[in-house]
């Protein structure tokens, strides 16, 4: 069944207004008609079945029959702090790791960054693409929430935020043997792990500097494996490690 976000001062009652690029969508891709079944999302993790009641190119009424209550969303809150990729890296990061589950994504700006993306005021300017391509990747992965993404930051105030997580880990180049998995035996067993930061290096990874910084914050500096991975990369896999281990990826049996 299609799914559609609509914000939620289009509902009405027992009743929702669907507007925008959606309606061309339904109207002219879908080919979808009066009395169809569809689900919408109130953009807030609410989701309703609905049924088609009146449709032209302007707008799609629907009614709204009942709350679906079987929601895709992990109990695990895992927040990305993504060094600043060159190109359209940044993207690719933000589709893939919002089919994984990712509650936020925050684009950090640290050392090497600043030493290889000159114009950071105009990596700003792709914010409302970046969420964009969250909110399509939602759609495609059935998701009940649209994750955040959040406006670039330092690494300075990235450091504040890292205060209130409960786990946070740190992919590093130069970590041996001590991965993810021994994170989880040594750290996690009888801990109620719900928020998890997990900071990516940009190309060139962090700073000797940064990285002792993260150490005396008594984050998890920790192995990916043997083989060196590209930033676009290196979140992916920390995301469905974590998730493996202690969110819903992989089943429950």
């Amino acid at each position: 069944m299609h799914k559609f976000f609509v914000d939620k001062s289009c509902f009405y009652d027992d009743c929702a207004e669907i507007t925008g690029d959606d309606v061309k969508h339904i109207f002219k891709v879908l080919r979808l008609k009066e009395d169809d079944k569809v689900v919408i999302n109130d953009c807030k993790g609410k989701e309703f079945l609905a049924i088609i009641k009146d449709i032209n190119k302007q707008r799609i009424l629907v009614d709204i029959e009942e709350e679906i209550l079987d929601s895709r969303e992990s109990a695990l809150e895992v927040y990305l702090f993504q060094g600043l990729p060159k190109a359209a890296k940044m993207e690719l990061i933000i589709q893939k790791t919002t089919e994984l589950g990712v509650k936020e994504v925050i684009p950090v700006v640290t050392k090497r960054v600043l030493s290889s993306i000159k114009n950071i005021e105009g990596e700003c300017k792709k914010l409302d693409r970046w969420n964009k391509i969250a909110l399509e990747a939602c759609k495609q992965s059935k998701r009940s929430v649209i994750p955040t993404i959040r406006e670039i930051t330092y690494f300075e105030s990235v450091l504040k935020d890292l205060k209130g997580m409960d786990l946070v880990l740190v992919p590093y180049e130069n970590a041996e043997n001590y991965g993810i998995k021994k994170v989880v035996i040594d750290k996690c067993k009888g801990r109620d792990i719900k928020k998890i930061a997990i900071l990516i290096g940009p190309e060139g990874g962090f700073e000797e500097e940064e990285i002792e910084i993260l150490k005396d914050l008594n984050c998890e500096i920790v192995t990916l494996g043997p083989r060196i991975l590209r930033t676009e990369t290196a979140g992916m896999v920390a995301m469905s490690l974590i998730m493996y281990e202690l969110g819903d990826i992989g089943g429950n049996v």
